[in-house]
């Protein structure tokens, strides 16, 4: 499921987020009433010339299609990439048309042509946004064309020398490329946020359904025990009366072994007792460390455990599955770039809980150790090995920092090559004797 995630296309994760159909809607309304407004201030309190029939028209052109879609849709609709394009671009059209009428680029409002390229870039596919923003282009260098005077006081007029023109021109472009490039950093790196974070609680809700497998296994003991003693008694008696009868002799020898076979194994899960269960709840933390490590021992790459602390007054700790899974996710990480060896080092005081992770691997490079711990980083210094550091150290910090631990990622002394993962609790926060 990491691994799917992990490999998802920014393309395909803009994709899933389609447009509310209301919300653009709500965004035109707000426009038209803008619109409408500042056209009734120029024309009637103002009183400067203004082609006042074509500004209407295209105003409720505006309103006639929104009104449209408002009792053609309903409001959860979502709208996809095209359509979303469609509408986008319609808006841009009718505006950048008010625009040329009233002055173009000298109009003090020509600064909005920006507007339905952020809210593209902000939601919907890069390709489309991208030809959404190339017609945005075009049509501001059509509104420096524009033969149409800015509305003014009668006997006045308003000449904007060329090299205004480029520069207001210069200055519509910039603003729209750099918030539409900022635009789509947030938005994509917010969906990848959320995509992470959702694959964090799946992973923590997986680890805590095996964790309760044990109960479920002493329920399923407890139900199934009567009827197999039943099978049991009666295989018994059936044994006893046919017993001389060679042709189902070994038959039911056979299903009152199995039975008993059957009664063994469920007398074995049936001993996983609720009180043996809180019991397993809790265990010392050379205990936890042993457990997590275990699954990493048979990969060729040798794993040693170094004790600082003596196991004298070690904490102890609650079985909790986020610290479990995110220590080892850690360590595996480790002996996927690791050369020969990694080693697991853990100590403890009065004060915190320290468990330090080394490889002899090529260590972190200088880009990615500024950004580790970011969902879909991806690239570390092996070549030989596919993926790492991607999804699934972001699902394992973002567990981790949960359970109150703070980590530290470095790489190991020059003379010393590999990378170091520093993970530290206080002890308060991990020692289930401790008080809280």
């Amino acid at each position: 499921m990491v691994d799917h995630i992990d490999n998802v296309s920014v393309e395909d994760r803009h994709s899933s987020r389609r447009l509310r159909l209301q919300t653009l809607v709500r965004l035109r309304w707000l426009a038209v009433g803008g619109q409408a407004l500042t056209v009734f201030i120029v024309a009637f309190w103002l009183k400067f010339p203004l082609p006042l029939v074509a500004c209407v028209v295209l105003i409720a052109a505006l309103a006639s299609v929104n009104f449209y879609l408002m009792i053609r849709y309903p409001p959860t609709h979502r709208i996809d990439p095209g359509a979303a394009f469609a509408l986008l671009g319609f808006d841009l059209l009718q505006l950048c048309a008010l625009l040329f009428i009233t002055g173009g680029l000298a109009n003090p409002f020509a600064a909005l042509v920006c507007v339905p390229v952020i809210i593209s870039f902000a939601s919907q596919p890069i390709r489309y946004s991208t030809a959404l923003i190339i017609v945005a282009m075009i049509c501001i260098s059509i509104l420096a064309f524009s033969p149409f005077p800015l509305p003014w006081f009668n006997g006045a007029e308003i000449n904007v020398h060329t090299v205004m023109q480029f520069g207001v021109w210069c200055s519509i472009a910039s603003t729209m490329a750099f918030a539409a490039f900022y635009a789509y950093r947030v938005s994509m790196e917010a969906s990848q946020l959320a995509d992470a974070l959702a694959a964090t609680e799946l992973v923590l809700q997986r680890e805590k359904h095996l964790s309760q497998l044990d109960g479920l296994a002493a329920a399923a003991a407890h139900e199934l025990g009567t009827p197999l003693a039943t099978i049991s008694v009666v295989a018994k008696e059936m044994e006893r009366e046919l017993k001389d009868d060679d042709r189902f002799r070994e038959d039911v020898q056979l299903l009152r072994s199995q039975s008993e076979r059957c009664r063994d194994i469920l007398r074995r899960l049936a001993t996983l007792s609720a009180e043996g269960e809180a019991h397993l709840r809790r265990l010392p933390l050379s205990s936890m460390m042993e457990e997590v490590i275990a699954p990493h021992r048979e990969f060729g790459i040798k794993l040693e455990m170094i004790e600082k602390s003596p196991r004298k007054g070690e904490p102890i700790t609650d079985r909790n599955a986020g610290i479990m899974y995110g220590l080892g996710n850690l360590i595996e990480n480790a002996i996927d770039y690791a050369r020969q060896n990694v080693v697991v080092t853990v100590e403890h005081d009065h004060r915190r809980v320290r468990v330090t992770i080394e490889d002899d691997g090529e260590g972190y490079s200088s880009d990615i150790l500024t950004r580790i711990g970011e969902p879909y980083v991806t690239k570390r210094q092996r070549e030989d090995r596919a993926g790492g550091l991607g999804l699934g150290l972001f699902i394992a910090k973002t567990l981790l920092e949960r359970s109150g631990a703070s980590l530290i990622f470095e790489n190991r002394a020059p003379e010393s090559a590999g990378a170091r993962v520093r993970v530290e609790w206080p002890r308060m926060l991990l020692d289930a004797n401790s008080t809280k």
